[in-house]
Order: C-alpha cells, then sequence, then structure tokens
C-alpha cells in the first residue's frame, strides 16, 4: 500500500452505531456517555460495548477531567482525538490562494495566503504544493481539500470556473503529485456551508441558506441536515435571480438581476460612471454612508434588492437561518434599512421573522470551507453510509 493509500484509510470503515457515534462526537463536541445514550436510545451496556473498540482503534478518545454534577460516579467526556490530524484547506481565486492548516474539527492552526502570477494548471498546482509545505510544516497532514468558483462534478476535475478561465482540468490529480497527499475538489459556495453545518452556527439548526455578495453573488442550501448539491451548483445560477425590473443591466443583458444590482462590480460601475472617474467598491460604501446622493442612491437601491433575494430564499426554502457573507457583504451593513425594506415587501406578514446573520468577510473562513470538505470526505468516506 502506498504513502497515500495509507492517509486515506486512517480511520477505519465503520458502520452502524460506531458510525453515528463517532460522527456526533465529531460534529457536536464532547459528549458524556449518558447523554450519547439518551441521544441514540441505547442502554449504558451498548454504549460501552459500541465505545469500547472506538476507543481502542484511537477514534475517540476518553477526556481525563470527569463532568461535574449529579448523584453516583461523574461521567467522562467522550471526544475525538481532534489534534492528532491535520487537513489544509486552500481556497483558490484568480489572484490568489488562501490557505489553512486545520484540525480535525477545522479548527484553524495556521494561515497563509499567496499571490498567484500564472493561471496555468500546472503552475497552480505547484503553487498549492508549496503552500501546503509551508502550512504543513511536520508533513503528517491527512488531505488537502481545494475550493474555487466554479464546478467539479467529481470532486477530481475542475469542469468549469469561469474566474480562472479553466475547463476540464485534473487538478486533484496535479495538486496530488506536487504534495503526495489525497486531495478533493469542491465549490467554494458548497464549502463554505460544509464547514457551517458540521463545525459552524449551522449546528445548531436543522437548515439554513448561506447567501454571499462580492464579485460574483453566491448562494448554498442545507435542508434536513444535508447539504444540497447539483450538478449545476457552480454555474452561478442565484446571479440571474431578477430583483428589480428597472436596474442596471448585467452581462448577459438582464435587467436588474442579483450580478447587476449586488455584485461589488456591479456597484462601483455605476457610482463610477455617475461621478465620472474610477470609484472602487469600499469608495463607493464610504460615499454612501457620508450621503453622496448617487453613492447613496447606487447603495440604498443594492441594499433593497438584497432584501428582496433574502425573502425569496426564506420564501422558497423556508430555511431556519440565512447567513450572508463574502467580501462585499458589508453592504448590509451600510444598507441595512434598505435590505430590511425589501426583505418586508417581499414577505407575508403572517410568515415567521427571518433569522438573518450578516458574517464578517474572512478569507480564512473560505479556506476552511476547503479543508472541511476535506475531513467530512475523510470522514465519510471511512463509513458505509453518508452522514
Amino acid at each position: 500500500m502506498t504513502e497515500l493509500e495509507e492517509r486515506q484509510q486512517a480511520w477505519p470503515t465503520l458502520d452502524g452505531l460506531a458510525r453515528d457515534l463517532s460522527l456526533e462526537v465529531l460534529i457536536r463536541g464532547p459528549l458524556p456517555r449518558r447523554e450519547l445514550a439518551a441521544r441514540f436510545g441505547v442502554s449504558a451496556a451498548t454504549l460501552t460495548r459500541t465505545v469500547a473498540p472506538l476507543l481502542d482503534s484511537g477514534v475517540l478518545i476518553e477526556l481525563e477531567e470527569p463532568l461535574a454534577g449529579g448523584p453516583g460516579r461523574p461521567a467522562r467526556l467522550v471526544d475525538v482525538p481532534a489534534s492528532t490530524h491535520r487537513f489544509v484547506g486552500v481556497k483558490l481565486t484568480g489572484e490568489c490562494l488562501h490557505g489553512v492548516l486545520t484540525d480535525l474539527r477545522a479548527d484553524i492552526v495556521a494561515s497563509r495566503t499567496d499571490d498567484l502570477d500564472d493561471l496555468e494548471p500546472e503552475q497552480v498546482a505547484a503553487a498549492i504544493g508549496r503552500l501546503v509545505a509551508d502550512l504543513d510544516a511536520g508533513r503528517d497532514a491527512t488531505a488537502v481539500g481545494v475550493s474555487f468558483g466554479g464546478v467539479s462534478h467529481d470532486g477530481r476535475t475542475v469542469s468549469r470556473a469561469p474566474f480562472l478561465e479553466w475547463h476540464d482540468v485534473p487538478l486533484a490529480r496535479l495538486v496530488e503529485e506536487a504534495t503526495g497527499l489525497p486531495v478533493i475538489l469542491e465549490n467554494d459556495l458548497v464549502a463554505l456551508a460544509g464547514a457551517e453545518h458540521w463545525f459552524g452556527e449551522g449546528r445548531t439548526v436543522p437548515s439554513f441558506a448561506v447567501l454571499t455578495v462580492g464579485i460574483g453573488v453566491g448562494y448554498g442550501l442545507v435542508v434536513h441536515d444535508r447539504v444540497v448539491t447539483h450538478r449545476d451548483v457552480g454555474i452561478g445560477l442565484v446571479g440571474h435571480y431578477p430583483l428589480d425590473p428597472q436596474g442596471p443591466r448585467c452581462p448577459n443583458g438582464h435587467h436588474g438581476c442579483a450580478e447587476a444590482m449586488l455584485t461589488t462590480t456591479g456597484i462601483s460601475s455605476q457610482v463610477s460612471v455617475a461621478h465620472r472617474r474610477p470609484v472602487d467598491y469600499d469608495e463607493a460604501l464610504a460615499l454612501a454612508r457620508e450621503g453622496d446622493a448617487v453613492a447613496l442612491e447606487v447603495v440604498t437601491a443594492a441594499g433593497r434588492a438584497l432584501g428582496r433575494l433574502i425573502a425569496a430564499v426564506a420564501n422558497l426554502a423556508m430555511p431556519d437561518r440565512i447567513f450572508l457573507s463574502g467580501e462585499g457583504i458589508e453592504l448590509a451593513r451600510v444598507a441595512w434599512g434598505a435590505v430590511r425594506e425589501g426583505l418586508q415587501r417581499d414577505r407575508d406578514p403572517a410568515a415567521s421573522p427571518v433569522d438573518v446573520v450578516v458574517q464578517a468577510y474572512d478569507s480564512d473562513q473560505w479556506a476552511r470551507g476547503a479543508a472541511a470538505v476535506a475531513i467530512q470526505h475523510h470522514v465519510l468516506g471511512s463509513v458505509t453510509a453518508e452522514s
């Protein structure tokens, strides 16, 4: 067996209650045995028989500190040995690589950003190899996840990546050759939603959506504790969603679609045309804050459009929570009043309040999403059925 194959099989194959227990502890955190038994409706004896081989194999550990409270013997917490595993996540853009090194729970240990001077696939793979080597100084990483704005149907090949101008690029194989580690590819929005699902605030709700605003408009969805995937994920379909029939045109000729109304380029270009000089996105928001009439009108219209997009997601998918993120999400803070107006306009007064969480943009979190995909692929690949 090669070293690559050994890393891919680091977790033993699990099924049934052993699988469910291990995933529950990984995702939910350290839990006492009695709580695990109650969650799965099994006796203490059955739990002990199930946990014992998992402790012997190192899949689970018992924490030395007992859980205080209750009569009788103090309970001990069952946990996963998160610190003994390392994963690298890489967010690939058209300009740079954002990389993080994480443990088994996707907690970030180290991070790094490297510029990309050449977008030829072989050169990008080599750059990822150098990034991984810098982050994984101990050479003990288990796997690498790479996320990007585009489509991969099999987790191995970049089927389509408009920002990179790539089609059918075998990136996973190229990066494996550069790193000697197993590699999994995923769309960046799916990766971000997956990290939120297992290791973020999304753990507390059975369904949620992620809307991102930046150079593009992205949408991810988790329903019934599963990330929704489809072969069209990564095409950017939400960018074509109509929001304002009187709005500006996008490059595809749509009036007032999400791409035209909400992207950083769309907003900055509108303000630039009106001011007859280049105005970048940050300046456009700053001008709106200062009361500049043109910038304020553009940003208010964008905020209202964002509210309508939130309402559309709430009405159609009915998630318990909607996370807003992306490099352009400061729009939501600057134009929150307009966002609320657009949301209320398209929401039935009898409907439940929409739980909206605005998250500050952090490139490390996007790279962490890629690491989470590697973790999920590694763990779920070692069980007999998806959980």
